[in-house]
């Protein structure tokens, strides 16, 4: 059986092992019933736990109307309609976390406070270890630049000394560049995690407001790490693209809003409405947004919008406009003028 948790960490997975996924699951018939079925309880989910209630509201009833006017009638098969359903979704909600999820396996039903057993355990730890746990590289570029390039923000359980290690390596490099550019979301915690590298003294980020309970969860840097405290007095730069997304975004739009970091690259994906997976029926479940993010400063998020770089480049071109943004940095302080030549000759071969 799969889990709705094991659901929701594949989903995460599934852009960075594209490559090595094994074939499409296989395609099942899907009768009248069980389809109509299925979009009732995606529309009951949607009424009662999307984010935005009103939002919610009018793409459950939307997607009555089309039960009701035979608009799915012509869908014979489980992935058919899986399809259908996310172009649907999309076009409705613009919420581009909102989504469904057919598996040939089935969905069970579990109690709300089930905890993981050793074998999905073991599956979640497998799926990380393949990505290295969103780690790409950690590296120091030339005039002692340091570059780290993470694309998943994995729990900090998995992740912490890790962090650490990585810290630990970047400590004595004049700035730092955090490449977020294949960054596609992870979990709030672990960005609060490196948030705390960056700042000198605790600082407040980015809080999570739930539907539910109307429950608002405060987010803050947290003053003991295991590794040595980068700091906030070294210039930091974010590299971003289309494609930062979810978590990967609440890092850019904290540490921008907070003037910690210039963003440069591309305006990253919109997506500010964490939730959960949600059973729909034995082979389907959806991720339902039921919270927002909310900054302490803007009063707002990113949601739809994304969150634009403080210097527009292709994000293929982020990386040089960024190492050239940091060497005329520290060109116009260099004292030495052999050293301050040097720098200026690679910046004009950049």
């Amino acid at each position: 059986m799969k889990t709705l948790r094991r659901a929701a960490i594949a989903a995460l997975f599934a852009t960075r092992l594209a490559h090595a996924q094994p074939p499409t699951p296989p395609d099942t018939p899907i009768d009248a019933v069980t389809r109509d079925a299925v979009v009732e309880q995606l529309a009951h989910e949607l009424d009662t736990r999307y984010v935005d209630t009103a939002r919610g509201a009018a793409v459950a009833r939307t997607l009555r109307d089309r039960v009701r006017a035979h608009a799915y009638d012509a869908i014979g098969s489980s992935a058919a309609l899986e399809q259908r359903l996310n172009a649907d979704l999309a076009a409705d909600s613009h919420d581009k976390h909102l989504h469904v999820e057919y598996s040939p396996d089935v969905f069970p039903i579990a109690p709300a406070d089930a905890r993981p057993d050793p074998a999905q355990a073991a599956f979640e730890l497998a799926q990380m270890k393949r990505v290295n746990y969103g780690f790409d590289s950690v590296q120091r570029l030339p005039f002692n630049i340091g570059y780290f390039k993470i694309d998943l923000l994995m729990p900090p359980a998995e992740t912490a000394a890790r962090f650490a290690a990585a810290m630990t390596l970047l400590q004595d490099t004049r700035a730092l560049v955090i490449d977020l550019r294949e960054n596609h979301g992870g979990e709030p915690a672990t960005v609060a995690l490196l948030c705390s590298y960056l700042f000198d003294q605790r600082t407040h980020l980015n809080d999570i407001w739930h539907r539910q309970d109307n429950r608002t969860d405060e987010a803050w840097t947290s003053d003991e790490l295991a590794g040595p405290r980068y700091g906030a007095q070294r210039e930091l730069i974010v590299l971003t693209s289309h494609e930062t997304f979810s978590a990967g975004e609440d890092l850019a739009y904290a540490l921008k809003n907070l003037h910690r970091a210039t963003l440069v690259g591309e305006t990253t994906g919109g997506g500010a409405h964490p939730g959960d997976m949600h059973r729909l029926g034995d082979h389907f479940a959806a991720f339902i947004p039921d919270s927002r993010s909310v900054s302490p400063i803007t009063q707002g998020d990113w949601e739809g919008i994304g969150v634009a770089p403080d210097v527009a480049v292709p994000a293929d071109k982020a990386l040089v406009a960024a190492r050239k943004r940091l060497m005329q940095s520290f060109a116009a302080t260099e004292k030495n003028p052999r050293a301050k030549a040097h720098l200026l000759d690679e910046i004009g071969r950049l």
